[in-house]
């Protein structure tokens, strides 16, 4: 081989070895050093992550009962890098979706590779457009598997179950104070499809599954729920008043068997509304039985009378003078609604005597009475697992006035709420035991494994057993033909009970002329309650002979005490003799 020849050769050789060097350096950049970058490219080109949700949780009665559920729905979502033509795309979806057109062209157009077209549409509706997808052989929409939230019972307890709104947060009651048991946790699931938008099964990588929401068992029972807001319902046709509201408890656990407001909503519709239209709203979606506040009445004179027989400084026959209806005390009158002369301590709340009561708050001082307030919980939150709760107001003694100690017994110069006054009412009729209201039972995942429980919580002993039955002896005179509640009895049971007729606050100081907050809180059978009940209603519009808590509140408390008594099954007992005389209530300064 000649000189030339070998030395062309020579190059031809290296010029190859350089080519297959370069080839070979391009792979190790291409599989080695980019790999990932290009992996991920190809993971995007052909990859999804498909979304997989978690079924929120069921609220439930303590009879499992339904009063939360969902209801399949699917989200149609579009991926834009498969659609070839997405005016025909558009003109297939829009019509069955609600959706303009045009606007939805310009959505499909935009080539992203995940576009919520709508969501919750109804499983119907999605397997016609599936249909007519199939038919035109478009590519490019799924269907994601979701749940719309449905409340079987409409408005029923709707204040205490609360609802979600259209982002998918619970919004009051217990959608929101269980919000963190009630959501399900999304899943997820890692797939790979061909050039016809396929899944190739046998690539599905990464997956997670969704874990479902656990269901709430609530204390309520739907069957006195309903007997509650069917009187309640019957009140308000009569009375119209502004505001109703109607609590029924268990004294020896706390647990709340049945709470209904008025005004009320029907979650299935608030939830579709937007936040302009909730917030507009926000008074009949708020639950009054928590959040309001309002001076307690004659109601609150049942905390003077257990102070001072539990300190014992009277006895239930004790005999107090009542000044004949009007006792001047810091330059000032304070009035019975009729001319009371000598009253025994247990005929002071049978009677509702506003100086009788006052007198016995002066025998216990302001700090000892200030103290049984609080030992019976006003001023504090009961701790019930619902939100919104407030306090109320009980100012201390260094803050009351003169006249404080007089007037503050008869249920003035406080706030309270309606859930503290039945809860204070059960701590008498359970032997002295202050209890947290219960509004949950129990908390369990799809498998019916209990993940939380919660007992009955005593918080303390407020007043002794002794004190507690003196004061529902005196309590059951208080339902009877001799005391203020005369119409609140219920047929073939002992009842116990006080009520209220208490003057609205003007916001702008003093009282409103003619306004009354009416109220009955009550219980049965009396030495062995089964329930308490607390009637209230605002402004109830009626003549104002008859504005009193022991002729509206009264019979309204009677109608779902005896409906109650009949589904729970209670043995009735001997009835008493009774008399036409009625004795009213209502406390004015």
């Amino acid at each position: 081989m000649t000189y030339c020849a070998k030395v062309r050769a020579l190059i031809a050789c290296c010029a190859l070895a350089l080519c297959f060097t370069g080839f070979s350096a391009r792979l190790v950049q291409l599989q080695v050093t980019r790999h990932e970058q290009y992996a991920a490219l190809a993971a995007e080109k052909h990859g999804n992550k498909q979304m997989l949700y978690g079924r929120r949780g069921l609220i439930v009665d303590i009879n499992q009962q339904t009063l939360a559920d969902n209801d399949p729905v699917r989200n149609v979502v579009a991926d834009g890098s498969l659609l070839a033509h997405p005016e025909e795309a558009a003109g297939v979806l829009a019509g069955p979706l609600g959706l303009d057109e045009s606007a939805l062209i310009e959505k499909l157009a935009s080539g992203r590779r995940y576009i919520v077209l709508k969501k919750d549409v109804p499983e119907a509706t999605a397997m016609e457009i599936e249909n007519r997808l199939s038919v035109r052989s478009i590519r490019g929409i799924t269907f994601e598997q979701d749940a719309e939230r449905i409340y079987p019972n409409g408005p029923m307890a709707c204040h205490v179950v609360g609802f979600m709104n259209g982002d998918h947060e619970g919004v009051e009651g217990i959608e929101a104070q269980e919000d963190e048991y009630l959501r399900g946790h999304e899943g997820f699931r890692y797939t790979e499809r061909d050039r016809s938008g396929n899944e190739l099964v046998a690539y599905r990588g990464e997956e997670r599954a969704p874990r479902d929401g656990y269901t709430v068992r609530l204390t309520l029972d739907l069957n006195l729920q309903n007997i509650v807001e069917t009187e309640l319902d019957t009140a308000c046709a009569e009375f119209k008043p502004k505001k109703a509201i109607v609590i029924l408890m268990r004294p020896q656990t706390g647990e709340i068997l049945a709470m209904a407001n008025r005004p009320n909503f029907d979650p299935n519709e608030v939830r579709t509304k937007p936040a302009a239209y909730i917030q507009a709203h926000e008074g009949d979606m708020m639950n009054c039985a928590i959040a309001d506040m309002m001076e307690p009445g004659s109601t609150f004179k049942m905390v003077t009378a257990a102070g001072a027989l539990n300190e014992h400084l009277v006895r239930p026959d004790s005999v107090i003078f009542c000044e004949n209806g009007a006792y001047n005390y810091g330059g000032r009158f304070l009035h019975d609604h009729h001319p009371f002369g000598d009253l025994t301590v247990e005929d002071i709340l049978v009677k509702s005597s506003n100086i009788g009561a006052a007198k016995l708050a002066m025998e216990l001082g302001e700090q000892r009475f200030y103290g049984y307030i609080r030992g019976f919980g006003f001023g504090e939150r009961t701790g019930v697992s619902l939100p919104g709760e407030v306090p109320g107001l009980v100012p201390p003694p260094h803050r009351w006035s003169k006249l404080s100690i007089t007037r503050i017994p008869m249920g003035q110069e406080v706030a309270v709420t309606p859930l503290q006054t039945i809860t204070a009412l059960c701590a008498v009729a359970n032997g002295g035991r202050l209890m947290m209201p219960q509004i949950v039972h129990d908390i369990t995942d799809d498998k019916g494994q209990v993940i939380a429980s919660f007992p009955p919580v005593e918080i303390r002993q407020v007043v002794s057993g002794d004190a507690a039955r003196e004061v529902t002896e005196a309590l059951k005179g208080v339902v009877s033909p001799r005391g203020t509640a005369a119409l609140a009895k219920v047929s073939g049971f002992v009842v116990a009970g006080k009520t209220g007729t208490a003057e609205k606050i003007d916001p702008k100081g003093g009282y409103l002329p003619g306004k009354y907050i009416v109220s009955f809180c009550g219980f049965l059978p009396a030495d062995n309650p089964a329930f308490v009940g607390l009637v209230m209603l605002d402004d109830a519009q009626t003549k104002p002979d008859q504005n009193y808590g022991g002729m509206v509140a009264g019979p309204i408390f009677s109608r779902i005490g005896e409906k109650a008594a009949r589904y729970l099954n209670l043995e009735p007992q001997p009835e008493e003799p009774e008399s036409d005389v009625i004795i009213t209530d209502r406390e004015h300064d």
